[in-house]
């Protein structure tokens, strides 16, 4: 079985290239939802370790010191060490979630702006970990074949804008016939989605005047009731309802105008804005004739919003999570056979 995965800071997606089609895997998570992901996450108690939905399952649980975000610090860390013993355990269990019985061939996708180290590291984890790797491409070149496939473009200058969950990746592209050229990068590792996440929550608890300590299980509900509610948003919404009882029973529920929330998270958005600007500046003699949006932090509207005032027409949106499932739907989805 041939696979396409994207390792991402957040989130663990795979495709499977299934006669033609490619649709995505899909795990059953423990609160019975069928999801298109697998959590990156580590859990950690004395000498005992969970990964993946183990992992998530246990995240309320004191006891448990929960790991995120391990993507992040590839580009820090030693060949060997820890946090490459925890990576291959962790890519094995996302192995072993596959349910699949066949060699497992992988081409992976990784940030433009990965350095050697994490390139070698990222490779050698899932070799490790069973998977046989084909190769590795560039997460913006990948977004420009997806592109170029889609629109049926045979000759453009594109800019792929890439936010993802907790990085964020800029690259010129140029494509022509069937070659896609990098010609530069640019980006920050160090901001995604989770970001927008964390000023929602800290707006939430502002609004309601709720100033206690929160445990490490209350903030991850916290979270993940912020992220549900930003996966929610589109242009139209006027206002973000949190659900603070999910936290800790009594808190009830928070109104938040969407407008707020998005000015907010304004600040992050331009420093991505700016990024690309300097990106554009430092290449004159590539003037683009569309920047491309994708990575799951750009389907936040105030994302467009702010692109459009600097580059107007030439934003093209990114594919929304209920089309891609749509999309997927028409690929036969594929349930990952060991969890469902």
């Amino acid at each position: 079985m041939k696979l396409g995965v994207d390792f991402g800071t957040t989130r663990i997606v795979a495709a499977a290239a299934d006669r033609g089609n490619y649709p995505l895997v899909s795990f059953e998570a423990p609160d019975g939802q069928t999801r298109d992901w697998f959590p990156p996450l580590v859990a950690v108690r004395g000498s005992e370790r969970l990964f993946g939905w183990d992992a998530w399952a246990v995240q309320g649980d004191p006891e448990w010191t929960v790991l995120q975000s391990l993507k992040r610090a590839l580009k820090d860390s030693g060949r060997d060490g820890p946090l490459r013993e925890l990576l291959v355990d962790l890519l094995t269990a996302f192995r072993v979630s596959l349910g699949m019985d066949e060699p497992l061939e992988v081409m992976l996708g990784v940030p433009a702006n990965a350095n050697s180290n994490q390139r070698f590291l990222t490779v050698d984890s899932f070799r490790e970990a069973g998977f046989q790797v084909l190769g590795m491409l560039n997460e913006p070149s990948a977004a420009s074949v997806e592109f170029g496939h889609r629109e049926r473009a045979a000759r453009k200058k594109l800019l792929v804008y890439d936010l993802g969950g907790g990085t964020f990746d800029a690259s010129l592209v140029e494509m022509e016939a069937d070659t896609h050229t990098v010609v530069a990068t640019a980006g920050v590792p160090d901001l995604g989605g989770d970001d927008f996440d964390e000023i929602l929550a800290g707006l939430a608890l502002e609004s309601a005047g709720i100033t206690a300590e929160l445990t490490a299980g209350e903030r991850f509900r916290l979270y993940d009731e912020c992220r549900e509610r930003k996966e929610s948003l589109n242009p139209n919404t006027r206002k973000v309802v949190v659900d603070l009882e999910r936290v800790r029973e009594g808190w009830g529920e928070v109104s938040i105008a969407a407008s707020v929330y998005y000015e907010r998270c304004r600040p992050l958005i331009e420093r991505t804005e700016r990024v690309v600007q300097e990106l554009i500046a430092a290449c004159p003699e590539h003037a683009i004739d569309t920047l491309y949006v994708t990575g799951g932090g750009s389907e936040l509207p105030a994302v467009a919003r702010v692109l459009k005032e600097s580059f107007g027409r030439r934003v093209r949106l990114p594919l929304t999570c209920g089309r891609l499932r749509r999309l997927a739907s028409r690929s036969r989805p594929m349930r990952s056979r060991g969890m469902c």
